[in-house]
């Protein structure tokens, strides 16, 4: 009787055991499912800064502190940037280690933007005009890449000058609402820069960053050897020693991205200068961008169906604005 007494006691004592453990792990839960439901609301409007904000004075105060010390840490992040001195090996591009990557990734965008959208089973999701945007629903390991097409059509401007502006450094702010800060890595060549460029964020996505090779070139049209050089623009993923991804404190896009651009000259009468109203620029975006984290599929594909018609077209305005009354680059 007594060995019984034992053996339910000691059973008791187990289950009391596991029932102390159970409600600990509970209230833990709890705990922490509710700070983690304070941070979200305090996101809303109704914890905004007004007469009727839902928040009490130590958690207006600890808001603020916890916002300084983010731009704090942010600030001496980009300091540490601006003191990166761009690489330049002062070698030719032909003998620089990216350089079969280069040639084998833009001769490869510059054959599948010259492909009609009827080749590759391009789905039509958004057109504006002269402009036509095509899409293929892909996605890798959970991940939404899909292929982006646009063509476009747009009168005053030349090719080389759409290139020179989507490739230049120097205007990108001009242009590039998404960009919060860029930095030139290195510089291969006049031709090829490697960037570092963090996007701003957008809440609730966690901040973005990109680091890719850029390459511009002008091309010989094959098929009108008449006519001015097709150019392209062409901007890949790569990594770089000065701005690995194990230090990056962002989530970084993989991307290539390719903008080609052919100039169609309308022959004067009589034999007069050409001018501006002589010119027609036929634009092929092509876009393949892995965004990375976790961003539900339904969202990005709906992001991307507004904001890369508006891309393109505020881009080739600021283009136009930008050449009006300038000389006439081929």
């Amino acid at each position: 009787m007594s060995q019984r007494e034992e053996v339910w006691r000691k059973r008791v004592e187990r289950e009391a055991e596991k029932r102390k453990k159970v409600e600990e792990y509970y209230k833990q839960s709890l705990k922490e499912a509710q700070e983690s439901s304070t941070k979200l609301v305090m996101m809303g409007p109704d914890c905004e800064e007004g007469p009727h904000s839902a928040m009490k004075e130590d958690e207006f105060y600890d808001a603020v502190e916890l916002g300084l010390d983010r731009m704090e840490q942010e600030e001496a992040f980009r300091a540490r940037l601006k003191e990166l001195e761009p690489l330049s090996s002062g070698l030719p591009r032909q003998i620089h280690p990216l350089n079969s990557e280069i040639e084998r990734i833009t001769l490869e965008q510059l054959h599948y933007a010259r492909l009609s959208v009827g080749e590759g089973g391009w789905e039509l999701f958004a057109e504006d005009g002269e402009m036509r945007m095509y899409k293929r629903e892909e996605e890798v390991n959970g991940f939404v890449v899909d292929p982006l097409k646009a063509v476009h059509t747009v009168k005053g401007f030349t090719g080389h000058e759409m290139c020179h502006y989507f490739f230049s450094p120097e205007v990108r702010n001009e242009w590039e609402m998404t960009l919060e800060q860029m930095t030139i890595l290195e510089t291969i060549a006049e031709d090829t820069i490697v960037f570092l460029q963090i996007h701003k964020r957008i809440w609730p996505a966690t901040q973005r960053d990109a680091v890719f090779w850029s390459h511009i070139r002008g091309v010989p049209d094959s098929k009108n050897p008449e006519s001015p050089d097709i150019w392209i623009v062409c901007n890949n993923s790569t990594e770089h020693s000065s701005a690995p991804n194990s230090n990056s404190k962002y989530i970084r896009m993989n991307i290539t991205v390719s903008l080609t651009c052919q100039t169609i000259i309308k022959p004067p009468k009589n034999g007069a200068e050409i001018t501006r109203n002589d010119l027609t620029c036929k634009i092929t975006y092509c876009s393949v961008v892995n965004p990375g984290g976790w961003a539900p599929a339904s969202v990005l594909r709906s992001v991307y169906k507004r904001e890369y018609p508006k891309f393109l077209k505020k881009f080739t305005q600021y283009v136009h604005e930008k050449t009006k009354n300038k000389p006439i680059l081929f």
